[in-house]
């Protein structure tokens, strides 16, 4: 059951006087290295329910004149086709995407870096689409000894070396398709840049997780870690902040084990570092606005088990290894749950065994569980949704709303004309059908009705989805695990 706990409209009101707070510190600009994700932090909502995806966003907006967006691409995501696993795009595509979001709302975006630059072919060819596009594009190189070697870094040979981007607005967000991109390094060849431009600029990170005013083991900062299981992200006490202010902070191993570089850095460009300790570079203010505690640690708690199925079902199709699978289980047993903790697994595989096939249940928001089986019209995936739109719309269950005039035209289609071997309707089959006999049967209209009211509740399978199944669970808002197996003994899994 979905229960709030986090005042959004707070949260963007202090972040927004924070990092303005930030650019006065520093006085001509401010380079921000913004983690997550800005548009659609999903992973933020679900373990501190009231926060909105596009918190960021709206955060931004409020300061859309000082503005200024740069995009980091790594050469070597681009080159090895790394996919955005959310999206199921790659890196590149997803730079794309994002600056059409950005314009979209009206902010700027200054240009593109690609950093750790090789002539990667794949790179280049990128490179060229953003030119032929009216892009600015900016390469960063990769450099010897980096990030130990201070004397070459901060040098000509190594951040005199990288294009200056050359920004207009005194806070730049620097933002990127995911981890590992070089965000902060692009923030500080920028600091050694302006340095020699007479401009002063400051350099601060704004990730929500983890919460450094959070206790090291609160459910919210264990979800943190169980996010990122892949990339061997653990949460520690800031012992750099403890040592100058005598107060526990918490920051992630990453952070604490650049900072002694990037204090150095500072040192070396301005003669001085402004910031203490990690902590200090931050300016998240997420913590501050949690009201209900009880409310996001059992929300971070169901992530921490929607994570460890993410896991296992990386792992059956070959994308994670046993170590991830043994964190994913340690950081459950480090919060006190298991997967009994979501009633939707029990439910679908209690449904499986009834009906000897694939079983789906979902978890509606005041705590009603519905199910759906595989049967020759329709997949589980389907069937449960049909029944929970049935369920939140009054309808009785023995009702037909969807009817044959409708069903047997998808089928045919699918089979006669688009190749196809299973007649079965997915999840957006359905809906289409929902929404054709919407327009002439009032119980169909109901259910169509009740759409949005699926957004923040529970749903498992007892098999590993199809992506189009697993796509419409998305975009409803319902968050889907699954067993890690297949419902077919096939090695192609489409």
């Amino acid at each position: 059951m979905l229960i709030k706990g986090f005042d959004n409209d707070k949260y963007i009101k202090l972040q927004s006087e924070k990092i303005l707070e930030r650019i006065d510190s520093f006085g001509d600009k401010l380079y921000i290295e913004f983690g997550g994700k800005l548009f659609d932090d999903f992973h933020a909502s679900r373990v501190l329910p009231g926060f909105m995806p596009d918190s960021k966003i709206k955060m931004l907006l409020q300061l859309k004149e000082k503005v200024e967006i740069v995009i980091v691409v790594s050469g070597q995501a681009i080159e090895q086709n790394k996919i955005r696993g959310d999206l199921g795009i790659s890196y590149d595509m997803d730079a794309l995407r994002l600056m059409d979001a950005f314009s979209a709302i009206g902010l700027y975006v200054g240009g593109v870096v690609i950093t750790k630059y090789a002539q990667q072919p794949a790179a280049d060819a990128f490179i060229k689409r953003l030119e032929n596009l009216g892009v600015n594009v900016y390469k960063h190189y990769n450099i010897p000894g980096y990030p130990t070697n201070i004397e070459k870094i901060v040098s000509e040979e190594g951040y005199g070396k990288n294009d200056y981007i050359k920004t207009t607005r005194s806070l730049v967000v620097v933002t990127a398709p995911g981890p590992g991109s070089g965000k902060m390094a692009t923030c500080m060849s920028q600091l050694y840049h302006d340095h020699k431009h007479g401009i002063k600029a400051g350099y601060a990170k704004f990730e929500t997780f983890p919460v450094w005013n959070l206790p090291l083991r609160h459910p919210v900062n264990m979800a943190y870690e169980a996010a990122t299981v892949d990339l061997n992200d653990v949460n520690m006490i800031d012992p750099f902040h403890l040592d100058a202010y005598g107060t526990l902070s918490v920051n992630y191993n990453r952070d604490i084990e650049i900072f002694p570089v990037v204090r150095t850095m500072f040192e070396k460009i301005y003669g001085e570092c402004p910031y203490k300790s990690p902590t200090d570079m931050g300016v998240n203010m997420a913590g501050y606005c949690i009201y209900d505690d009880e409310a996001v640690s059992n929300a971070a708690k169901m992530e921490i088990v929607r994570r460890y199925y993410d896991a296992l079902c990386k792992k059956k199709k070959g994308l994670a290894d046993d170590d991830e699978i043994l964190k994913a289980e340690l950081i459950m047993n480090r919060v006190g749950v298991n997967t009994d903790y979501r009633a939707v697994v029990k439910a679908s595989l209690d449904k499986a065994a009834a009906t000897n096939g694939p079983a789906t249940a979902i978890e509606l928001n005041d705590g009603t569980i519905v199910t759906g089986k595989t049967s020759s019209l329709m997949g589980a995936s389907a069937s449960a949704l049909l029944n929970a739109l049935k369920r939140l719309g009054g309808i009785n269950d023995e009702l037909l709303i969807l009817p044959q005039v409708v069903m047997e035209p998808l089928q045919s289609l699918k089979i006669n004309n688009l190749g196809n071997h299973n007649p079965r309707l997915h999840a957006d089959e359905i809906l289409i059908a929902l929404a054709i006999s919407a327009t002439t049967n009032p119980m169909a209209a109901i259910a169509m009705e009740q759409l949005p009211k699926l957004k923040g509740t529970e749903a498992h399978t007892s098999v590993i989805v199809s992506n189009v199944d697993k796509d419409i669970y998305r975009k409803l808002g319902i968050h889907l695990t699954c067993e890690p197996e297949y419902q077919t003994k096939k090695l192609y899994h489409g």
